[in-house]
């Protein structure tokens, strides 16, 4: 029997034939785009291979009013997310089968993972209360970035309002106020967690002047080292738990910041890369797949760091001291 020859199983007329295809949409793409305007003139292509230049704006649009309060364009598209979600889960859950379909393992797969990671660094106890929290950032900020990747409209759908043509959609992690939420979200978790786990006592973390009380009574003995020793050794203490507790508030700015800003790059960069090539040049395509990729990390890291900023939450600082 001979031997089959091709290019990874494929013949090579049809290598051949592919590869021909993909140079043909990459020259009609940069020919078409500023950048082959610029070297090569106007060729006469049709206007419709053409992407207007991107106006970039970092305020979301205002699409409609609902009860006196704008809703932006990032929100309707939040809506969406969370619509898919609750869509998605009801179909997947609402027929569960023993031997599970091919989208049924993805879900289980995905939440038992995320589950896995919970308990791995919060513990069996604190792993499972933490999960709904962790789960939802993860899925939610994930979602927002890949259906605006993959969803067609984001970014091309306009419509007209009062304040003239606007777009639709636009990625919800990309409107530094949906960014602030999440991470504002994940700040009042993390006291919710730490007052219910410890009460009071949680506040111990960010003012303890029990070793200044301590070193006050030392000093009032006659145990005139101790005392001063213990009086120096509790303002530090205080110092460094008023620099934990500014820490706290930093650490929704760091979240904000790192989310909206790695979003807004990748989605600045798509756009800058369509207006030069053209959305027929093959060069966008590994952007695409960057993003989603990006879009997931960013997820694992919003997630996994309220997930550590949880379980610190529930622990205090005697309890790390063993």
């Amino acid at each position: 029997m001979p031997e089959k020859k091709g290019c990874l199983g494929c013949s090579f007329p049809l290598v051949i034939g592919l590869a021909v295809f993909f140079l043909a949409l990459l020259g009609i793409g940069i020919a078409a785009g500023p950048v082959g305007k610029s070297i090569f003139g106007d060729l006469g292509l049709p206007a419709w291979l053409s992407v207007p230049q991107p106006e970039l704006k970092l305020p979301a649009d205002t699409v409609f009013h609902l009860f006196g309060f704008p809703i932006t364009n990032s929100v309707v598209a939040a809506w969406i997310t969370i619509i898919f979600l609750v869509g998605f889960s009801y179909l997947i859950t609402r027929r569960m089968k023993l031997v599970p379909g091919r989208l049924q393992t993805i879900f289980e797969f995905l939440v038992g993972w995320l589950y896995d990671l919970c308990v791995s660094v919060a513990g069996e106890v604190n792993g499972r209360r933490f999960f709904p929290v962790v789960a939802t950032i993860f899925l939610f900020v994930a979602f927002n970035a890949w259906l605006a990747l993959l969803v067609p409209g984001y970014g091309s759908i306009t419509i007209h309002t009062a304040e003239g043509e606007i777009h639709l959609l636009r990625a919800a992690n990309t409107d530094f106020n949906m960014p602030l939420a999440l991470a504002l979200t994940s700040f009042g978790f993390f006291w919710y967690f730490g007052f219910k786990a410890l009460g009071i006592r949680f506040m111990e973390n960010f003012l303890n002047v029990k070793v200044l009380k301590d070193g006050f009574r030392q000093l009032f003995k006659g145990k005139l080292v101790d005392g001063l020793l213990g009086i120096f050794t509790g303002f530090m203490t205080i110092v460094t738990g008023l620099l934990e507790l500014l820490s706290v508030f930093i650490r929704v700015i760091s979240l904000t910041f790192r989310l909206f800003g790695n979003m807004t790059a990748g989605e600045i960069l798509i756009f800058v890369m369509l207006f030069l090539v053209t959305f027929l040049s093959v060069l966008v395509l590994p952007l695409y797949g960057l993003e989603l990729l990006i879009g997931f990390i960013q997820a694992i890291i919003f997630g996994g760091l309220t997930l550590i900023f949880l379980t610190v939450a529930v622990q205090s600082h005697g309890e790390e001291a063993h």
